[in-house]
């Protein structure tokens, strides 16, 4: 592990701890935070500077619009769901396909199975704020699932 931090580190690839020190915290005034600490309001800013960015399928905001994610995934089989207001990775799911037998029932990136029921419930918590940097109510982000090329991944590690 510590050998791959320090080839990451060789390469000029900073540690997150580094990263927010040297280059967030520094260069980036207080107030302007709320753009990025908001992964809704950071892809609007994307998408308005013309920046690729992973395909947004649908923004659940409110208790009242969990039943609406039915409706934002239909048709597809791979997606994530994450808090706007997430850090660190928590709460994100990656659904990498449905179950051939019972399409309600979701493959998680690990291959296990989740039925939408509890989908659902998870996606409650992430508007309920379980997740969120301040426990506020957050919302919940449905987007395209991105693919990764292995080969190129491997090219990097050996490196």
């Amino acid at each position: 592990m510590f050998g791959l931090a320090r080839k990451l580190a060789k390469e000029g690839v900073l540690g997150l701890n580094e990263r927010n020190a040297q280059l967030i915290m520094r260069l980036n005034p207080r107030h302007l935070y709320p753009r990025v600490d908001d992964k809704s309001i950071t892809k609007r800013l994307a998408l308005d500077a013309g920046l690729a960015v992973p395909e947004l399928y649908g923004l659940i905001r409110h208790q009242g619009e969990v039943r609406d994610f039915q409706n934002i995934v239909a048709g597809r089989d791979s997606f994530v769901i994450k808090p706007a207001g997430g850090s660190g990775g928590d709460g994100i799911i990656v659904i990498t396909g449905r179950s051939k037998r019972k399409r309600d029932n979701f493959r998680l990136a690990n291959g296990l199975l989740i039925t939408r029921d509890e989908l659902e419930h998870h996606i409650s918590n992430v508007v309920g704020g379980q997740y969120s940097l301040s426990g506020n109510p957050d919302i919940a982000m449905v987007e395209y699932c991105v693919q990764f090329d292995p080969l190129f991944s491997y090219r990097v590690l050996q490196h």
